[in-house]
């Protein structure tokens, strides 16, 4: 029997701290996040807020809006 390793990224402090400041932002604007995704394989998160609002936080704790084209 073989054991699956397990290479798994967790959040950084950083990360984790600007993704609070951002949802008590759209928050503090009455914007519903419809998803919060963390990437355990690339260590982004992914934030949609309301139908169209895209944000992914890095894990230097800097963050962008993700434009659809």
């Amino acid at each position: 029997m073989s054991q699956i390793e397990e290479n798994n990224i967790y959040p950084t402090t950083r990360q984790a701290l600007m993704c609070v400041i951002i949802c008590q932002y759209l928050s503090n604007f009455y914007r519903e996040i419809q998803l919060f995704r963390f990437s355990d394989k690339i260590g982004n998160v992914f934030i949609l807020a309301g139908d169209e609002l895209q944000i992914l936080v890095f894990r230097d704790g800097t963050w962008r809006f993700v434009n659809e084209t």
